[in-house]
C-alpha cells in the first residue's frame, strides 16, 4: 500500500520541488502557474486513461488491453493477469460442463431438472426421446404441457415419490417407462425415466410360460388320469377297449415326454455358457439324413425337394445343428396341408451360409412372427396341438443359432407359406 501511495505522489512531490525551485528562481506567480499547469495535464492524463478502461470494460478482450506507463501500467497488468485468470477458468468450467453433458447423454436413463412450478430446466437426450421434447424449444416450458397423461399429471400433484410410476408416453404408444421424481437443492425435482420395455416383455413371457407349461402338462395328465380311473371302475372291459385306452395314454405319455426332453434341451441352451463342442460338419450328409427324417414324417403327404447349391460344409456342432434343422423341416410338415410343397436348401447368401426350410403352408400373419421364438407361443393353439407340436421348436432353434453366432430369420404370408432360414457367419464356413 505504502509503496503504491509513493509511486503515486511520486509526479506530484518532483513538480513540487520544481516550482519551489521556479520561486526562489523567478517569483511565486511563475511557480503557481507552472504548478497549476502540471496538474491539469496528470489530472488530464489519469482522465484519458480512465476514459480507455472504460472503453475496453464495454467489450474485454486481451488482445486490446490498453498500454501505459507509471501507475496505470500496473494496474492495467494486474487486470490483465486477472482477466486471463478468469476466461482460463471460464474455459475449465466450460470443460467440465461438456464433461458432465456427455456423461448424462451417456446414461441409461432419461433425466431432467424440474423447478419449484413444475417447469423444465433441462434434460439430457434420452429423457427428450423418451418424452418427444425439443431441448432447446422446451427449456422453461411446464412439463404438464408436454406430457399429458392424466396419471402422470396426478402422480406429480400428490407429490408422493415413494414408488416410481410406470407409464406409456403418448408419443411412444409401445414404450413403457419408470418414472421416479427425487426431490433435491432449493425446492427442485430430478425426474429420471427408465425404459422398462424389455423388462416388461421378460417378465409376461415368464408369467405366460408357467401358465403354458401348466396347461400343456394338464391336458395329457388329465387324458391318462381318465382312462385309468375307467380301467380301475369297469369290470367288463374287453381287449379293443383296453387297447384303445393304453395306446391313448401312450400317446399322451409320449406328448408328455417331449415336452419335458425340449424343455431340458432349452435349458440346456440356455444356461450353458461354456464353448460348444465343434467339428467340421459334412453339410451334405446332414442334409441328406434330414431329408430322410422328413420323408418319414411326411408319409409321402408332401412333395419334398433337396436342394445342396452350396458345396461349403459349416464348422458347429452336429447334434445342435441336426436338432434345429429337424425342427424347421417337421415345423414345414406339420404346418404344411397335404400335397403342399417342401423345399429344404443349403446354400449362400453373398458368402454367407444358409439353411432354409421353404413350405406352401397356411403361412403366418405379420403380428404373430416377431414372437414366435416365445416358449409356447402359438399362433393357432387347437391347431398346433393337433400337429403335435411342444410349442418349443423355434425357441430352441434361436438359441441354436445364437450358439453359432448366426440368426433366425423369417418370411411369411397368410396363405401362401413361409420360410424359416438360418443365416450363419461367414467365419463358419469350411470346405
Amino acid at each position: 500500500m505504502f509503496d503504491f501511495l509513493l509511486r503515486a505522489s511520486m509526479p506530484v512531490i518532483f513538480n513540487a520541488i520544481t516550482a519551489l525551485l521556479i520561486w526562489a528562481i523567478f517569483s511565486l506567480t511563475a511557480a503557481l502557474i507552472y504548478l497549476i499547469l502540471v496538474l491539469l495535464y496528470l489530472m488530464s492524463r489519469h482522465a484519458w486513461q480512465l476514459y480507455k478502461l472504460s472503453q475496453w470494460l464495454v467489450k474485454p478482450d486481451l488482445q486490446t488491453i490498453p498500454e501505459a506507463n507509471g501507475i496505470w501500467d500496473d494496474a492495467f497488468s494486474r487486470l490483465y493477469k486477472m482477466v486471463k485468470r478468469h476466461q482460463q477458468t471460464k474455459l475449465d468450467l466450460a470443460a467440465e460442463l461438456k464433461h458432465i453433458e456427455m456423461a448424462t447423454a451417456a446414461m441409461p436413463d432419461g433425466v431432467l431438472i424440474l423447478n419449484s412450478v413444475n417447469r423444465i430446466e433441462w434434460c439430457n437426450p434420452l429423457a427428450a426421446e423418451h418424452f418427444g421434447l425439443n431441448p432447446q424449444r422446451d427449456i422453461m416450458q411446464d412439463i404438464t404441457y408436454l406430457v399429458r397423461q392424466p396419471e402422470f399429471i396426478e402422480y406429480l400433484h400428490e407429490g408422493n415419490f415413494n414408488d416410481p410410476l410406470v407409464m406409456s408416453p403418448s408419443r411412444h404408444d409401445d414404450l413403457r417407462l419408470s418414472i421416479k421424481l427425487v426431490h433435491y437443492g432449493d425446492n427442485k425435482r430430478l425426474m429420471i425415466s427408465r425404459d422398462i420395455t424389455q423388462l416388461e416383455r421378460i417378465e409376461n413371457m415368464r408369467r405366460d410360460f408357467v401358465a403354458n407349461v401348466s396347461h400343456e402338462l394338464r391336458t395329457p395328465l388329465t387324458v391318462v388320469n381318465g382312462f385309468v380311473e375307467n380301467l380301475q371302475d369297469m369290470d367288463d372291459l374287453n381287449h379293443a377297449q383296453i387297447s384303445r385306452a393304453l395306446f391313448l395314454m401312450a400317446e399322451q405319455t409320449k406328448r408328455m415326454d417331449n415336452l419335458v426332453a425340449d424343455l431340458l434341451t432349452l435349458s440346456r441352451l440356455e444356461n450353458d455358457h461354456s464353448p460348444i463342442s465343434e467339428e467340421v460338419v459334412d453339410i451334405a450328409a446332414l442334409m441328406r439324413a434330414i431329408y430322410q427324417d422328413g420323408l418319414v414324417l411326411s408319409a409321402d403327404k408332401h412333395p419334398i425337394t433337396l436342394e445342396i447349391a452350396s458345396q461349403h460344409n459349416l464348422t458347429g456342432n452336429y447334434g445342435e445343428l441336426r436338432s434345429a434343422f429337424g425342427n424347421l423341416v417337421s415345423n414345414a410338415i406339420r404346418y404344411t396341408p397335404t400335397g403342399g410343397s417342401i423345399l429344404i436348401r443349403w446354400a449362400e447368401r453373398g458368402e454367407q451360409p444358409v439353411f432354409s426350410v421353404q413350405d406352401s403352408g397356411i403361412g403366418i400373419a405379420p403380428q404373430h412372427i416377431p414372437r414366435l421364438t416365445e416358449r409356447f407361443y402359438r399362433v393357432d393353439r387347437s391347431r398346433s396341438r393337433e400337429t403335435g407340436g411342444t410349442g418349443l421348436g423355434l425357441a430352441i432353434v434361436k438359441h441354436i443359432a445364437i450358439r453359432h453366432q448366426g440368426k433366425l430369420e423369417v418370411s411369411s404370408e397368410e396363405n401362401k407359406g413361409s420360410t424359416f432360414s438360418i443365416v450363419f457367419p461367414l467365419k463358419r464356413s469350411a470346405h
